[in-house]
């Protein structure tokens, strides 16, 4: 094959390509993921970052087939800014490195399937293969640097030292905390927070309830938290000091290091539901059934399918059904508050109910645990986080 013909069989291969960009995108994600701790415990910031990788990720692999080794643009920004976020938000190198390894061979297999199709094989093939592994190494070799004086930089202040040390703690380690000025023998209370003067306001509710405090910080507005004390305390106090502008996560009361272990796992758990949800304090143990379902990617999406799908074939994309399941399992499933809650006639609700049997295929009763479980992640992932 010439290099004409060559680079003309490239750009066929890419254009393919491009074409399945977004189906490209999810796989990448999907097996990338699987290589992470689950969604609900990395945060939004990171989240969101990590999609915007993976698309530029797919857009600079597509490149480099169509373009080759020699004319592939030098490394983006965005993979820079990238590896940066992912040693703040505390994921391992090893972690970050064997999520893009995943990333190219899945791009790979996607590049021999396309090439495949439009004939293209041989030495030409393996060109190009050539090519786009020089380019990933470039890319890694970005990465690695960059991830890596981020995390050196960090960890040169007092706080950022501690940080590193509370995440050893977590991972299971044994440390010596005498300089941590926090008691781990005592009982503890696990927090995550998030908003405007975070770190100001988990200080000043710890002073007012004469707790000790242990914190470290997970960007500009979000910080793990522990209360402590050696005596049992009751966290609902916290309810009434934290502002509609601030987000508290709290797990349940733990004692010594697996308690404060655990707490913190719980308040991990609670997050972004805190985040979705309208009250500023969100205790696990009022939300530990709805925590669990959302660390279970089958289970939750097995749910929606199964309860919430059905009724998104009604005219208004079921949202009159959806608020009516909320009125009636707010009302402890009696037909007639949920009525009286939703302004309408007891018929109404009961013929609503029927056309919800219908349409799921099950008796209300029967599955009503999990339908209201289902209810209430749509609700969750209705909000903007």
């Amino acid at each position: 094959m010439t290099q004409t013909s060559l680079q003309k069989a490239r750009a066929v291969v890419a254009q393919r390509l491009r074409e399945r960009h977004g189906e490209i995108e999810e796989a990448v994600l999907a097996r990338s993921a699987a290589l992470l701790e689950p969604a609900h415990v990395l945060g939004p910031e990171f989240l969101d970052g990590q999609r915007v990788a993976v698309a530029a990720a797919v857009d600079y692999g597509l490149a480099a087939i169509e373009l080759g080794e020699e004319r592939t643009p030098p490394v983006p920004e965005v993979f820079h800014s990238h590896a940066r976020l992912t040693a703040r938000s505390g994921v391992s190198l090893d972690t970050m490195l064997r999520r893009y390894f995943a990333g190219y061979t899945t791009l790979g297999d996607f590049l021999v399937r396309e090439a495949e199709v439009c004939g293209m094989q041989g030495t030409a093939l393996q060109s190009v293969m050539r090519g786009t592994a020089t380019v990933f190494d470039r890319l890694i070799s970005t990465m690695i640097e960059e991830y890596t004086r981020e995390a050196h930089g960090r960890l040169n202040s007092t706080e950022e030292r501690t940080a590193a040390r509370v995440r050893r703690l977590l991972e299971g380690e044994l440390l010596d905390t005498a300089d941590f000025g926090y008691e781990l023998d005592g009982h503890h209370l696990g927090a995550i927070g998030a908003g405007p003067g975070v770190v100001e306001a988990i200080q000043d509710f710890a002073k007012k309830l004469d707790l000790r405090l242990l914190f470290v910080r997970r960007g500009e507005e979000t910080v793990w938290a522990w209360f402590g004390s050696g005596r049992r305390f009751d966290p609902l106090k916290l309810n009434r000091l934290v502002a509609e502008d601030l987000t508290l996560a709290l797990g349940e009361l733990g004692r010594g290091l697996p308690g404060w272990r655990l707490t913190h796992q719980q308040a991990r758990a609670t997050f972004p539901i805190a985040q979705r949800g309208h009250q500023s304090v969100v205790h696990y143990s009022d939300v530990a059934l709805l925590a669990s379902i959302l660390q279970d990617d089958l289970l939750t999406a097995s749910l929606r399918e199964r309860y919430l799908a059905p009724l998104a074939a009604e005219r208004d994309g079921g949202e009159a059904l959806r608020e009516t399941l909320r009125a009636y399992f707010a009302a402890d499933r009696n037909a007639s508050s949920a009525a009286a809650a939703l302004g309408v006639s007891r018929r109404t609700v009961a013929n609503r109910l029927r056309v919800i049997e219908s349409l799921i295929d099950r008796h209300l009763n029967d599955a009503a645990a999990e339908i209201e479980a289902a209810l209430r992640l749509h609700d969750l992932n209705a909000v903007p986080t």
